[in-house]
Formats: structure tokens, C-alpha cells, sequence
């Protein structure tokens, strides 16, 4: 079938077969508009004197003659979220207490009560979480066991739409109550594409492919995996910043990212040209790849494959949690069951119902106006109009749409935060993080898709002046708090015999040559700054 055939003749046919009567009517109406017709036959006369030609290009592209399935794709999108959601319950366990717990850096009982104080009966609507019923250390431990099994529940398929539900209805608990630390963009990509998970999601107990996932939801999914690197893309252009602009980003972007990986130290050591040009590919991945998402289908897989090829490049060279992972099973939606032809699924699924056209659709409008007027805004188009931002800040309680934009603005130095104890205030002694740079002969470590959130935390402080949450990890060190110093990778006083006083000095990191790497087995140089936050202690200020 010629790709640029008239509307009339394939439009309403193809809308039918997917179970959208109503749109093929649109669709039929549109095409009966004299400016349509006479567009659609001056295309077709021409192309018609190429017909050959024509159908080469429409086979190679791959324009379907039937409409594209997507039940295997949901199959595994929906596995692949399980896993995400599993890998990030099993990471956010091991550290609930240290920053969450009645010990924590920061207590989520203490949040609750001043949020119940100063919000009254709104507070269930601002801060929507379970853990109003209990915050206790035990209920945060048993949450994040919950969110596990209910992963695992989604991974074997076992009731996946109310999983879905309830693994997005308890992560959001978290994330509502969680302040900095777990306000990562890879967090608000999990909500919103559990969010959507729970649309897609078959019903029933152990459903196999289910119906067909409706159209309105399909699309719902790839314009996602579209958003979440187009707008990061357009976030680095449109940031003003001079290294996006110079193509001189990647020059920095190695030694200066949070968490480097031992490949990402060798990344920095390339010649310039080869950070530039890898500078360029970043660019072109995230603002031009993107557009794939809305061709045929041959043009959407090799959309697919770059963006999942630029996201293990990242992974490769910087240690971003569960982000890439999560962003590969965003992606599975660039696909179609063609692709996945070579998997064992037999059955074919039965088309969605016209209710469940119709019910996808009401649920894809709000989504689809607010994230598509934040777009037209971040191009620097208009502001949306007062009615849809209040639609907006409706959905942003629960994070259902988000703006991405990674490193809109580069980092060209690296300063780090060192916390010293001691019992005099004279000799000081430094505690060790487990991934964050520290000692200059420790080599930069693998960590994803685990997500060291105070690590991560302290990369953010060292940029600014002290957050809040800073002067609770300076409290609960002088305490001996077990929790907290679990976080850490080693701490010269046990919980038993904390300092009397604690400070935090601020270095300059600057990764070594290779040169000396060699000699001196140095991965890092560094350079004392002064002091980030001068000595305390719990009951008189140091002397220090």
C-alpha cells in the first residue's frame, strides 16, 4: 500500500479495525474538507508516476498494511516494571531508617505532625500517603517488604492492573513524605509511568495477553518515552548554558556527574575531539531521535535502539540508580509485536472494547493537554491557560506528568563534602561514604541500579549552601545513630562512643591523569577549599 495514499481510503479503515468508530468518523469528515481532498489527490497523482519507487519506500519504512499490535509489548513492559519497582524497594529498604526512621536524618513522624499542625484536613490531599495511618520504624520497613512482594507479583503476572495499583499507590506514600531524598527525576518517572502502567495493566488473576491494549493508551506510552528525552534535550538548549552551546559539556560532564563509574573515569581521559563529538551525539540522541517515535514502525525501532544504545553509554559512565533501566522499559513501547516476533506468544489477543477505547481516552486527555502545553511553554510558546494549570497541580500531587531535563546546566568543578569527628576538637578524623569520592586512591565504583541517596545528596549540598536535612546528619553522627552510620561505609566512632564534635570541610576533586594513575595508583587529586560547615556539638559550640 503507498505510504501517502489518500486519507479517506486508509484512515477510517484503519481506525475501525483498531475499535475507534468514532474516530474514523472523524477522520472520514476531515477527509470529505475540500483543502484535504485536493491535497490528498495531488499527492496521489504524483506519487502514482513513482509507484514502484513508492512502495520500496513505504516496505522499507514498514507502514503496516494491517494496524500494529502491542500485547506482547505490554507483557513485557509490565514485567519490566515489576523489576524496576523491585530493584527500587530492595535499594530504598536498606536505607528507610538512616533516612526516614525515628533515628533517621530526617523523621518522617516529625514531617507528618507539622504537616497535620499546619495543613489540618488538607493534609490527606497535599501529602497523600498511607503512612498517615502509621509512621512507625517497623511501618516503613513493612512498606518497603510490601512493594517488593507486590513486584514480584507483577513480574510472575499475578493480578498485574491491581499490583500496579497498589505498588504506585505505595511508592507515592514514600515519595509524598520522602522531601530531597527521594525527589530524584527517576522517581517521578516511576510514578508516572506506574501511573500508566496501571492503565495498560490486563485484569484478572493470571491474565495471559489479554485484549489488546487501547489505542489511546498506547499512545499515552509513547509519547512518554517521546517527552522523557526530547525535553531533556530541549532542557540542555534552552538552559542558555554555555558548555551545551560550545560542545564542551562532556569535557566536564565525566569527572563532574555524582557518581562516576571506572569506565567514566577512562571516558575522561579521551582526547577533546572525542568529547566533543560524544558532546554532539548527546545533543542529536535527545532532540532528534525522539521525533522516530511518531513515524512508521521501522523508523520507531531504530528510534528504539539509538536511545537505548545512548542510555547505556550513561549507564556505562555514571551510576544513575535505576534511571536507564527504567528508561529502556519506557522505551519497549517504540516496539510492536512485529519486532518481538521471535518470542514464544501464540495467542492472539482480541481487539479493546470501544468502552475501553473510551475509557483510556478520558484518562489520556488530562495527560496528553497538560504535558503537550508544558512543552509548548519549555519551546517558549505561551503559558498554558489558567483552567489547565489547575488541571496541572491536580495531577502533580500525585505526579502523574513530570518534567525531565538531566544536566540541563553542567557542573565544571567538583566539590566535595568531607565529615570529620573528633573528641578534642583539635585531631579530626573523616568518615568514609561508600560510593562518593573520598580517599584518592579508591577507584570510582559500580552501583546500579542500587541508589545510594545520601550520596547522591551530598553532591547536590557541596553545590550549595548546608539544606535543611544537613544539619539532621550532623545530629544524628554526634548521637551515634546505628541507621545513619549504616549509610556510611565506615565511621572511625562506633555507635557505642560518637565524637564530641563534628564538622564538614569543603575539597576540590579533580580526577588524575593517566599518567598519574600509573605512578602513584591515584584516581582523584584534591584540594582543601575550607570549611563547608563549621564544628558543633550537642550541648556547647566547639571551640573549633
Amino acid at each position: 500500500m503507498l505510504f501517502f495514499a489518500p486519507l479517506w481510503r486508509r484512515g477510517g479503515a484503519r481506525l475501525c479495525r483498531r475499535g475507534g468508530a468514532p474516530l474514523a468518523r472523524i477522520v472520514e469528515w476531515i477527509a470529505g474538507l475540500p483543502v484535504a481532498r485536493a491535497i490528498a489527490v495531488w499527492t496521489y497523482r504524483r506519487l502514482a508516476r513513482r509507484r514502484a519507487l513508492a512502495q520500496r519506500v513505504d516496505r522499507w519504512l514498514g507502514f503496516p498494511i494491517r494496524s500494529s499490535r502491542t500485547a506482547v509489548v505490554r507483557w513485557l513492559y509490565l514485567r519490566g516494571l515489576g523489576l524496576v519497582y523491585l530493584v527500587a524497594f530492595t535499594s530504598l529498604r536498606s536505607q528507610v531508617l538512616g533516612l526516614y526512621g525515628s533515628r533517621g536524618i530526617t523523621p518522617v513522624r516529625d514531617l507528618l505532625d507539622r504537616a497535620r499542625r499546619e495543613l489540618g484536613r488538607e493534609r490527606y490531599r497535599v501529602v497523600p500517603s498511607v503512612l498517615w495511618i502509621d509512621a512507625s520504624d517497623e511501618t516503613l520497613v513493612r512498606l518497603c517488604r510490601t512493594g517488593q512482594l507486590l513486584s514480584l507479583a507483577l513480574v510472575l503476572n499475578v493480578a498485574p492492573r491491581i499490583a500496579a495499583a497498589l505498588l504506585w499507590a505505595v511508592y507515592l506514600s514514600f515519595v509524598s513524605v520522602g522531601g530531597a531524598f527521594l525527589a530524584f527525576q527517576w522517581d517521578a518517572l516511576l510514578l508516572e509511568s506506574g501511573l500508566l502502567g496501571i492503565v495498560v495493566a490486563p485484569g484478572g488473576l493470571r491474565p495471559r495477553l489479554g485484549r489488546e491494549p487501547a489505542w489511546p493508551s498506547v499512545c499515552m506510552m509513547r509519547w512518554l518515552a517521546f517527552r522523557l528525552s526530547f525535553e531533556s534535550g530541549i532542557a540542555k538548549l534552552r538552559s542558555g548554558d554555555p558548555t551545551w552551546r560550545s560542545l564542551s559539556a562532556c569535557l566536564y560532564h565525566y569527572e563532574t556527574q555524582p557518581l562516576p563509574t571506572p569506565l567514566g573515569w577512562y571516558a575522561h581521559q579521551l582526547p577533546r575531539q572525542a568529547q566533543r563529538m560524544s558532546t554532539l551525539i548527546v545533543l542529536a540522541g535527545e532532540c532528534l531521535v525522539p521525533l522516530f517515535a511518531f513515524g512508521p514502525r521501522r523508523v520507531r525501532r531504530l528510534s528504539f535502539w539509538l536511545l537505548s544504545a545512548l542510555q547505556a553509554a550513561i549507564a556505562a559512565t555514571g551510576n544513575y540508580g535505576f534511571f536507564n533501566m527504567l528508561t529502556f522499559v519506557s522505551g519497549l513501547w517504540l516496539l510492536d509485536d512485529e519486532a518481538l516476533a521471535a518470542l514464544p506468544m501464540a495467542v492472539v489477543p482480541a481487539r479493546a472494547s470501544v468502552a475501553r477505547q473510551l475509557a483510556a481516552g478520558l484518562v489520556a486527555l488530562p495527560i496528553f493537554a497538560v504535558s503537550g502545553s508544558r512543552l509548548v511553554s519549555r519551546l517558549g510558546g505561551p503559558r498554558p491557560p489558567q483552567p489547565l494549570r489547575r488541571v496541572a497541580r491536580a495531577l502533580g500531587r500525585i505526579q502523574a506528568v513530570n518534567p525531565y531535563g538531566l544536566f540541563s546546566v553542567m557542573t565544571t568543578r567538583r566539590p566535595e563534602i568531607a565529615l570529620e569527628g573528633s573528641d578534642d576538637g583539635l585531631t579530626w578524623k573523616e568518615y568514609a561514604f561508600r560510593y562518593k569520592p573520598g580517599d584518592v586512591r579508591r577507584a570510582p565504583r559500580w552501583v546500579a541500579p542500587y541508589h545510594p541517596r545520601l550520596d547522591w545528596q551530598m553532591w547536590f549540598a557541596a553545590l550549595e549552601a548546608p539544606p535543611p536535612w544537613f544539619l539532621g546528619l550532623l545530629a544524628r553522627l554526634l548521637e551515634g545513630a546505628p541507621d545513619v552510620l549504616g549509610l556510611l561505609d565506615d565511621a572511625p566512632w562506633p555507635a557505642e562512643r560518637p565524637p564530641r564534635y563534628v564538622r564538614a570541610v569543603l575539597y576540590e576533586y579533580t580526577m588524575a591523569d593517566l599518567a598519574t594513575h600509573r605512578e602513584t595508583g591515584a584516581w582523584w587529586h584534591r584540594e582543601r577549599i575550607g570549611l563547608y560547615f563549621p564544628a558543633v556539638c550537642l550541648h556547647s559550640p566547639a571551640a573549633a
